[in-house]
């Protein structure tokens, strides 16, 4: 047999199973053939990948897509995504009426897109409540996002009056009718942050470490508290996105047991690798803050034990120009998605040992499982051919004008990684190489739209 494409003589990462010396043989999108280091395969195409790893294409399962530019945003990201890896995305959608924004949102995507892509569905009313089992099963989406930091007066600034403990509980009972349904969570008291922002504020502070000083670890840690608490009442998996604190994870660790529901942690590669006192200014703005050295170590403790289920890059496309003039006016977020997987083999694999297929794990098997995406995460036959090819000694220096985002700086702008991708495959075909994008598929993006469960309601 001819195959369409085979990886052959690479080290294949098998996620929290182990790595194996062998070749990948691909026809029609999909996975073919698991070949031994002793078997060949006749191929139209034959990249040699001996000494590099062969990955499973990273799932970034924490995206704003339409952040930077509404327009072009799929466009955009899907490039940096492929030069980063990043085969897939989960990305947030919200609006006022889900059940008329969803579909142009997604034919906008299917339209731009160069990596396949799905929904998480924002909830900010009932009325988004009410809907939920109707909006999930006919786009197929098994996953929900509250936002307690849209509280009160804080998410009335923002046009959201309906946020409340009551919406996040009713939220929980409605996600547990969705086949495979998950409530995520953004944690922060944001009722308590104005205690000590009012008085930083007063006292002109004007730096990066006062944003993590005006909503601290503990802001987030209480929150998760309460979202785990509610969750195991309603007998819905929940979620912790973008967690930040030490003391977060370890009010997780307490509570997890056996016969309750599952308390998933998703971290994100900031903060595991930056602080609030690295030399970034404004451009570190981020919700939740960047912490202390001591969260990052704690975070990245949590990724080698397994507590922590996924990683991501909160990936936010706008413009330097938003990152102030002042902290307190600086937009929050920043650009992530071309850099992930560099920075988690260079901190994680390099700098603390871990094995790179804990790396592989929290960035593709387990972000399929959790968000029930199909043929995709793992390496076996009959699966998505999707694979990044590593080569762990290749350095980068991040430059913000070869990441292909609509956003122009990096907070790692100048910082250097080692280990990085030298060829991203979306189902059998070429994306990207060695940072530069692929033209044939820049001229004909084929990303798709990722339809999850959509089975009768329970």
């Amino acid at each position: 047999m001819t195959y369409d494409l085979v990886l052959a003589n690479g080290e294949i990462v098998f996620p929290d199973q182990g790595v194996r010396t062998g070749s990948i043989a691909m026809q029609d999108g999909k996975v073919a053939a698991l070949l031994s280091k002793a078997e060949s395969a006749n191929a139209k195409e034959i990249i040699d990948c001996r000494d590099k790893w062969i990955l499973p294409g990273l799932i970034d399962p924490h995206t704003h897509i339409g952040f930077g530019s509404n327009e072009t945003d799929f466009q955009t990201e899907s490039r940096s995504a492929a030069i980063g890896g990043v085969t897939s995305l989960m990305t947030f959608h919200r609006s006022n009426d889900l059940s008329a924004s969803t579909g142009p949102w997604r034919e906008r995507g299917e339209a731009q897109s160069m990596i396949d892509f799905g929904f998480h569905f924002g909830v900010t009313s009932k009325l988004h409540v009410e809907t939920l089992p109707q909006t999930a099963r006919e786009f197929g989406v098994t996953s929900v996002k509250v936002y307690l930091m849209y509280k009160g007066a804080s998410g009335a600034a923002k046009g959201f009056t309906e946020i409340d403990d009551g919406l996040l509980f009713a939220a929980l009972l409605q996600a547990r009718k969705i086949p495979g349904g998950v409530v995520s969570v953004h944690c922060e008291n944001v009722e308590v942050i104005p205690v000590f922002r009012d008085p930083l504020k007063e006292a002109g502070r004007n730096d990066l470490p006062v944003w993590d000083e005006q909503s601290p670890g503990f802001l987030e840690a209480e929150n998760v508290f309460r979202v785990s608490y509610f969750g195991e009442k309603a007998e819905c998996p929940v979620n912790i996105v973008h967690m930040s604190s030490a003391e977060s994870l370890k009010i997780v660790r307490n509570l997890r047991k056996p016969g309750r529901a599952p308390i998933h942690v998703e971290t994100c590669s900031h903060y595991l690798s930056l602080t609030s006192h690295s030399p970034i200014g404004f451009l570190g703005k981020v919700n939740p803050p960047l912490r202390s050295q001591q969260d990052v170590d704690a975070l990245w403790e949590g990724i080698a034990d397994g507590a922590i289920t996924t990683v991501g890059s909160d990936h936010v496309p706008r413009k330097r120009e938003t990152k102030g003039p002042d902290i307190w006016k600086a937009s929050a977020g920043f650009p992530g998605l071309g850099t992930m997987l560099p920075i988690l083999i260079h901190e994680g694999v390099h700098k603390r040992g871990l094995p790179i297929e804990r790396i592989a794990a929290v960035t593709s098997a387990n972000v399929a499982r959790l968000y029930s995406i199909p043929d995709k995460g793992h390496i076996a036959v009959g699966m998505d051919a999707d694979f990044v090819v590593v080569d762990p000694d290749r350095e980068i220096t991040v430059d913000p004008a070869t990441q292909e985002s609509f956003s122009d700086y990096s907070p790692y702008e100048g910082m250097t990684f080692k280990g990085s991708p030298v060829r991203t495959i979306l189902r059998g075909k070429t994306l990207a190489t060695e940072g530069v994008v692929d033209a044939t598929a820049r001229r004909e993006p084929g990303g798709r739209y990722i339809q999850r469960n959509s089975g009768d309601m329970k």
